[in-house]
């Protein structure tokens, strides 16, 4: 299925072309399993993809956010799933907008090549959520250190990564002006500090996605891991995160289209009481209206990447597109299951699985409330509420 809002047919012709190497049953198999897609992350990386938003002057390819944003679209429409990567695309743009020099020299052309992976990002607190600025875990400073204490959740692909991301409060919360202030991010090195004062466990979910529960137990990291200045590490964070919203949101796009396709495909081919299922405008019309969501949704997408690329300003669009894009996604998961009937739950027409995986997008990076209370006090300026 063709939309007309498709726009860099070059690199959706290549990126689906690495996709097709890899199709519904390299997932299926995996998602079984519970595996991480090492053989399709690894081709992804060495086509360049994964480091399409890093400057040429490292070593990527030094797109924008909107070429970046076709890429994701295209593995998911696929019937992959860029979560199992994404993060290796847009983490390291902390690195790249806030760090050193010798930290963008030293980790950016290996970040680029896939030498290193940077795909873990440690925000997130089992007891604070996604109030960032109430989070506990500490670093404190101690001559050309850190030691670090405390606890992180739902912090993805730290098996499948050598550097962590890490978002700590290195000045007591009340000892501050304002409560975004005193946190610092830190690059973690992976391989030395696993059984060295941070520890790792793991935990099932609903889908293949590899996500844990971190400990931090007078973990040392070295000063010069510090990116950008201590105590502004919360703004680093922010700044990163339009970014993410963009990314997520052309991922549901092309899950939205997948089961579009699917849904379609499946219509047009059933026949029951001597018919297409597809005649009945009962199996049409969840369908048409789920494709035309996806299609509203996909022209926020661009609108945000088209700010965000020209350096504009542009949360409201970047958090407007992940909420419609989300809701788009799941409403054609809902008419695509439903279109299959008991065949939506049978592993082998992969609808199930992509179901679960799509449903992540309502309450991660950001649940959809979250973005609601954004726009509602910074664009509608309601009165905050919380």
């Amino acid at each position: 299925m063709q939309s007309k809002l498709d726009r860099f047919p070059e690199i959706r012709e290549a990126v689906g072309a690495l996709c097709g190497r890899f199709p519904v049953e390299y997932w299926r198999t995996l998602d079984e399993s519970r595996a991480y897609p090492e053989a399709f992350v690894d081709a992804l990386t060495k086509a360049g993809w994964l480091g399409a938003l890093i400057p040429q002057q490292y070593g990527g390819s030094g797109l924008g956010i909107t070429e970046a944003s076709v890429i994701l679209e295209e593995v998911n429409r696929s019937g992959g799933n860029s979560a199992a990567c994404h993060a290796q695309m847009y983490i390291m743009g902390t690195i790249l907008r806030h760090g050193s020099d010798e930290q963008k020299r030293r980790y950016l052309p290996r970040i680029a090549t896939g030498e290193l992976r940077l795909q873990a990002f440690g925000v997130t607190e089992p007891t604070t959520g996604t109030d960032t600025t109430k989070l506990k875990t500490t670093a404190v400073r101690k001559g050309d250190r850190y030691v670090v204490h405390g606890q992180k959740v739902w912090t993805s692909r730290v098996q499948h990564s050598d550097l962590m991301l890490l978002l700590a409060r290195t000045t007591p919360l009340a000892e501050t002006k304002r409560k975004g202030d005193g946190l610092s991010v830190f690059l973690v090195e992976l391989g030395t500090a696993i059984g060295r004062g941070m520890a790792v466990r793991p935990i099932r979910n609903m889908m293949n996605h590899e996500t844990n529960e971190v400990f931090f137990d007078g973990l040392e990291v070295p000063a010069e891991n510090l990116v950008g200045e201590e105590g502004r590490g919360f703004r680093y964070v922010l700044d990163g995160m339009n970014a993410e919203r963009i990314l997520i949101a052309a991922e549901c796009v092309g899950d939205g289209y997948w089961f579009v396709e699917r849904a379609s495909a499946y219509a047009r081919e059933r026949v029951v009481f001597d018919r297409p299922i597809g005649k009945n405008q009962g199996v049409q019309f969840p369908i048409a209206r789920a494709y035309v969501n996806v299609e509203a949704s996909n022209l926020m997408r661009y609108r945000a990447a088209e700010l965000f690329d020209r350096g504009e300003p542009c949360g409201a669009e970047a958090n407007m597109a992940k909420l419609l894009a989300a809701d788009a996604s799941w409403e054609a998961a809902n008419a695509c299951l439903q279109t299959h009937g008991g065949f939506g739950f049978a592993a082998e027409y992969d609808v199930e699985r992509k179901f679960r995986e799509t449903r992540l997008f309502q309450v991660a990076p950001i649940s959809t409330n979250l973005i609601l209370s954004y726009v509602a006090e910074h664009v509608l300026d309601l009165p905050r509420s919380f």
